[in-house]
């Protein structure tokens, strides 16, 4: 299975791309290490902060490979 950076997940997906149990999700939650946002009462993760936990390394090279291309974006769309 492939986390997509930009996809949001349920709680329930996120147990199962990280391959923990609910009581371990809830932790990670609880104690920020995973960062979500509460819909109602049900949390929604980015896979970009999977992503964080899985792999720091993969994030920020991720990110700074987004902040490069988003530099020549705004560097050639200045003078529309």
């Amino acid at each position: 299975m492939e986390i997509n950076p930009n996809e949001v997940y349920t709680t329930a997906e996120a147990e199962k791309l990280l391959k923990v149990s609910n009581s371990t999700m809830k932790r990670l939650l609880k104690n920020g290490l995973l960062k979500a946002n509460k819909i109602g009462k049900q949390y929604r993760i980015l896979g970009h902060e999977i992503l964080k936990v899985v792999s720091p390394e993969f994030d920020q090279r991720a990110t700074k490979t987004y902040q490069k291309i988003k530099g020549q974006v705004r560097e050639k769309t200045k003078h529309w």
